[in-house]
Formats: C-alpha cells, sequence, structure tokens
C-alpha cells in the first residue's frame, strides 16, 4: 500500500551497504520506519531526505514492519540544528527522547506539532534550556505521567508552599511532605514555569528570560521526574549533560574578574 505522510525524522540509522532506516513521527500514522534505499551514497537522490531533523513530504510502500521510501520532498531542512554543538546537542535529545519515551500509538498529530515546534524555537535561537523543559514536559504529558501541580497529591490541598515530588506524583503541601523527604523546594517562579509548560502549546512559545538558578532548578525537577517514570537512559542526555555543565563552568569563567582589574574596569555584572 501506497503512504504519503508529512514526517519528522527523529532516527536514521545505516542498512546495508549504502541503505538507511528512517523512524519518521507524523500526524497521521505516529511513528513509522520507512528504508530510503542508496541513500549513503554521495550521488543519492534522497540522501538529505534522511538526515536526522528533516522535515518532508514522504511517499512510501510499506506491507509489513518497515516501509521503503518511493518519493519525498524537503519542506524544511532544519540545517541550523546540525551545525556547531548547541543546536545539535539539544535537538538530538529532543528526537532521541521521542523516539524512546513514546509508543508507536501514542505518537498522536499533537505531539508532532510539539515536536516540530520545538525544533522551529531551536533553530530560531530561543533559549535551548527553557525550549527543552517545555517539550520535555509535553513527552511526559504524551506518556501518561504528568505532575499534579495544583494541589497536593495526598490530601488534595490547594494552598502552597509545597513540594515537589516526583515519588509521590507531583505537589506535596507542608504537611504531607513527610512523604518524601527528598521532595524538592522549588522557587515560585519554577513552580509558575512548570505549570504554564504543562498547558502550553509550543508553537505560541515566545522568548522567555529566565534566571539560571531557575534555570538549575527546573532541570533537575523534570529530571528527576524522568528518571523516575520514564527511566530512560539516552545517549544524547549524556553529553548534553557535560556541555551545559561546561556552560556554566565558561560563563563563570566569562563572569569573573581578572586578578589585576579594579572593579570599575570589571564592569558592573549582573544579579
Amino acid at each position: 500500500m501506497l503512504y504519503r505522510v508529512e514526517g519528522l525524522v527523529i532516527r536514521s540509522t545505516d542498512y546495508g551497504e549504502g541503505n538507511k532506516i528512517i523512524t519518521l513521527l507524523t500526524p497521521t500514522y505516529g511513528k513509522q520506519g520507512v528504508v530510503v534505499r542508496g541513500a549513503k551514497k554521495l550521488k543519492s537522490r534522497y540522501g538529505a531526505l534522511a538526515q536526522l531533523f528533516t522535515y518532508g513530504d514522504f511517499s512510501y510502500y510499506k506491507s509489513g514492519t518497515l516501509g521503503n521510501l518511493n518519493s519525498g520532498e524537503i519542506l524544511e531542512s532544519f540545517h541550523e540544528l546540525r551545525e556547531g554543538l548547541e543546536g545539535p546537542a539539544y535537538a538530538a535529545y529532543a528526537a532521541e527522547l521521542t523516539d524512546r519515551a513514546i509508543n508507536d500509538d501514542e505518537a498522536a498529530a499533537y505531539l508532532f506539532h510539539q515536536l516540530k515546534a520545538c525544533q522551529t524555537a531551536l533553530a530560531e535561537g530561543k533559549d535551548p534550556q527553557i525550549v527543552l523543559r517545555a517539550y520535555e514536559m509535553k513527552i511526559v504529558n504524551a506518556a501518561g505521567y504528568a505532575p499534579l501541580l495544583d494541589e497536593c497529591v495526598s490530601c488534595g490541598k490547594s494552598q502552597g508552599p509545597f513540594r515537589f515530588s516526583a515519588i509521590a506524583g507531583g505537589a506535596l503541601c507542608l504537611q504531607c511532605r513527610h512523604r518524601d523527604p527528598s521532595a524538592l523546594e522549588l522557587e515560585e517562579t519554577v513552580w509558575k514555569l512548570l505549570r504554564v509548560f504543562s498547558a502550553l502549546d509550543l508553537r505560541r512559545l515566545g522568548n522567555i528570560t529566565v534566571r539560571e538558578s531557575s534555570k538549575r532548578q527546573l532541570q533537575l525537577a523534570m529530571r528527576r521526574w524522568m528518571d523516575t517514570h520514564l527511566n530512560l537512559v539516552l545517549k544524547s542526555r549524556n553529553f548534553l549533560d557535560q556541555w551545559e555543565k561546561y556552560g556554566d563552568m565558561l560563563g563563570e569563567r566569562m563572569k569573573r574578574p581578572e586578578p589585576s582589574a579594579k572593579p570599575e574596569e570589571a564592569g558592573d555584572g549582573t544579579v
């Protein structure tokens, strides 16, 4: 049977001498595996279609588990996400997370549009840490593990302050925090962002400026949540963790004045 779909390439692996198998996230059929024959050859007609992050129009025949590409057209190459280190690191994490965390039947049209919006935001240069935290919330929602953020998961109390507990399922009030001594104490800004990310359509994501301390808490909260409920080991995450740690170290070195500099020469800094 011949299928024609829009799709985002979320995985691309070598197959045989000169072929590739790509995994597409589509709005109509969820995740689809398609063989692109000759994709590794220099003069391949469809080699570019098999590149990670590509958004295209794909036509393929399918009678079993895998389809065979018949024709295709690139709609958006997202070449920015394959340049440098930062773009590929964050985009690869989003793609691998989608591939590993979501079953074929859970990959609906909404998630397709969220991933496309995520890639667009990264390509436009929006804060990648904020973009990824928002997209992680889309993933846990799609997988059926959304945290309860507006009331205590234990007693139902709607008035904070709360602690964030991955084990308990979300917010814990102070009277119930004994249920998880490791629950996180988060800034009120972080609570607001978690609630916004849970309801937000990423296609409407603007430029958000967030303090570094808040970004670190967001990362910790989402990582602890996903480790508890999804329990995935992702190659891209290991690299990203190293990259973000290096970025923090680099930022500290850039902000730290030289020992010989006078106060007025070091600048006024940012609090």
